[in-house]
């Protein structure tokens, strides 16, 4: 089955920054690292995740991914979407699993490639302040909101580089046991009242 290709978005620069969040320039600047990074996987390893013993990686004829442009719009598109796989593999012209294979390959070299480009996340402040070349203090102000944080949110240890919110506290609302026969005889009484509504009207009734 058909689906979507690099070429077919290349031409609407707008659409192409809502399907990757990066443009045209920053997306060709990324396609030679991150083609690298795939073929040095791929030279290890099959797509199913088995080590590579045979014969070497080639692009097959009727792969749904056959470009390194292609492969690149697929991974930054699903990291930008979020869709199900189901639903992704499908708007690539592939079934899930073929989906779940490629995400898992592609993903380790996307991070890969950023890396290379010295733009891979951060993980931890002593990073990101090394990154910015400032003290962690003043990283710390980039990535904390200027607000001042509720109690719960300054417990925690450690500022993250995620906001997080504090624990809900224990809902108020009485808990139902649907198995009670309150609930039973109530749930009856429901269906049965929606089911009149449907009902036939009389021979007797007026309209």
């Amino acid at each position: 089955m058909a689906g979507l290709r690099f070429t077919e978005l290349q031409s609407r620069p707008m659409e192409f920054l809502d399907f990757t969040s990066l443009t045209l320039d920053e997306f060709q600047l990324l396609v030679p690292p991150f083609e690298a990074a795939f073929h040095a996987h791929m030279a290890a390893w099959r797509l199913d995740g088995k080590p590579r013993t045979a014969r070497r990686f080639t692009v097959y004829q009727n792969c749904p991914l056959p470009t390194p442009e292609d492969r690149l719009f697929f991974i930054l598109t699903s990291l930008k979407t979020s869709a199900l796989q189901v639903v992704h593999g499908r708007l690539f012209g592939m079934v899930q699993g073929k989906a779940n294979q490629w995400i898992h390959v592609l993903l380790p070299a996307l991070l890969a490639a950023l890396r290379a480009l010295g733009d891979a996340p951060a993980r931890s402040l002593t990073a990101l302040a090394q990154r910015l070349g400032v003290t962690e203090a003043d990283a710390a102000t980039v990535i904390v909101p200027l607000e001042e944080a509720p109690a719960p949110l300054a417990a925690v240890p450690a500022s993250p580089l995620v906001p997080m919110t504090g624990r809900n506290g224990v809902s108020s609302a009485p808990k139902t046991l649907l198995h009670r026969r309150t609930v039973i005889a109530a749930r009856k009484r429901t269906t049965r009242s929606k089911m009149s509504c449907w009902s036939m009207p009389s021979s007797r009734s007026s309209f």
